[in-house]
């Protein structure tokens, strides 16, 4: 009997880190400091990655945060105005898009009203120069526009807006990612292995054949845009990682080619990832932080390291906190989100502009995981109780 409990509870301490996970996210700064929020409560700033290795990251947790207690929790760098706005952090008010203001350090909360939108089911990228979300929500896409928003919250809240019906099959489950302007979309069905269809943002429309980037896999997976050091440089490249983890893909959309990197340690398919213009972080379901050294058209003989600094802080509890105010003493959350990337065409009918695609982190749902848990748990019962 005494096994039967320690093998349940271990069971369950896994499925709440995950949970917990679930509902915190990571993002850089445009100093590329890397945060973490949601982390058992509280909030970091792990600095730049030439200190990752060692030391301890600086608690910012400050009074008008979300809880972060939502299942979806996704963040986004608005790389002009160094801010990170954050959505699906609060479950009581899923519609609320947070706003951390990195220079003052302080939040707000921006009000939107969702329509027809399900804040429940989408994939989203926010785009740098017109500073607009959009976002694939059962076959339809939608745009939140924070014109005008910035670093603070207007008093009035904003809709989310019916653009158009996306022409793809139903159940199509979105891998999309961001740059010059262009939202990209991989593994659409009858689309070709290193291809992907796209959706020109300044004119508001899909372009009718898909643009070919050299090698990846039509498989589901995660991206993550590629930023460049200074804020009015459009993004170039984004990075592809399929579920498997086999790879990670750097595709260049000027040069429209493809290139691989190591595929991270960890092999995770809900793991999230965020770059910055020097490293692409993998957050995993289990609150698990490593990162690749990459610059954009750089070295792709690197290799994925722990984020030695956030280790004591990691998601390892089911406490994912109350917005608390002040600075409080704090260990961890986990992580969850959307995921974006950057993507962009230099091919034909496409556009670009001065500006960076901003990326957001990847979607995270907690009940496939909870499902399987279940599962597992009720098994276990079975096997030791016969």
């Amino acid at each position: 009997m005494a096994r039967l409990l320690t093998l349940v509870s271990l069971l369950f301490l896994s499925l709440s880190s995950t949970a917990v996970a679930s509902s915190s996210c990571v993002a850089f700064d445009s100093s590329w400091n890397l945060y973490a929020f949601g982390f058992n409560g509280k909030d970091y700033n792990a600095g730049t990655m030439d200190t990752w290795s060692s030391g301890t990251p600086t608690e910012i947790t400050a009074s008008g945060r979300p809880p972060f207690d939502g299942t979806n929790t996704t963040c986004y760098l608005a790389q002009f105005f160094n801010a990170i706005y954050v959505m699906n952090a609060d479950s009581s008010n899923p519609s609320n898009v947070y706003i951390y203001d990195v220079g003052g350090k302080s939040w707000s909360t921006q009000a939107t009203t969702p329509g027809s939108f399900d804040l429940s089911d989408f994939d989203a990228i926010l785009d740098h120069d017109t500073n607009v979300f959009y976002a694939l929500s059962k076959g339809e896409l939608f745009f939140l526009s924070f014109d005008g928003i910035t670093t603070s919250a207007k008093s009035d809240a904003i809709p989310w807006t019916d653009v158009q019906k996306a022409p793809y099959p139903d159940g199509y489950q979105p891998v999309m990612a961001l740059a010059q302007n262009h939202i990209h979309f991989l593994d659409v069905p009858g689309t070709a292995a290193g291809s992907a269809d796209i959706f020109v943002i300044h004119f508001s429309f899909f372009q009718p054949d898909a643009q070919p980037y050299g090698d990846f896999p039509a498989t589901h997976g995660q991206t993550t845009s590629i930023f460049l050091s200074e804020s009015n440089q459009v993004q170039q490249e984004f990075a592809f990682i399929p579920d498997d983890g086999s790879k990670t893909y750097i595709i260049n959309v000027e040069s429209n080619t493809t290139q691989s990197l190591a595929g991270p340690t960890n092999k995770d398919a809900a793991a999230t990832y965020f770059a910055s213009d020097s490293a692409i972080v993998q957050f995993t379901s289990s609150g698990q932080l490593s990162y690749i050294p990459y610059k954009t058209g750089g070295d792709t003989s690197g290799s994925w390291t722990t984020i030695q600094k956030l280790t004591s802080v990691a998601p390892t509890s089911s406490g994912s906190g109350s917005g608390s105010s002040g600075s409080a003493s704090g260990t961890s959350t986990a992580r969850g989100g959307s995921s974006t990337g950057t993507g962009g065409s230099s091919g034909s009918n496409s556009t670009t502009s001065n500006g960076n695609g901003a990326m957001g982190v990847a979607e995270r749902s907690v009940s496939v995981v909870f499902g399987m848990g279940g599962a597992l748990i009720l098994g276990t019962l079975a096997v030791l109780l016969c």
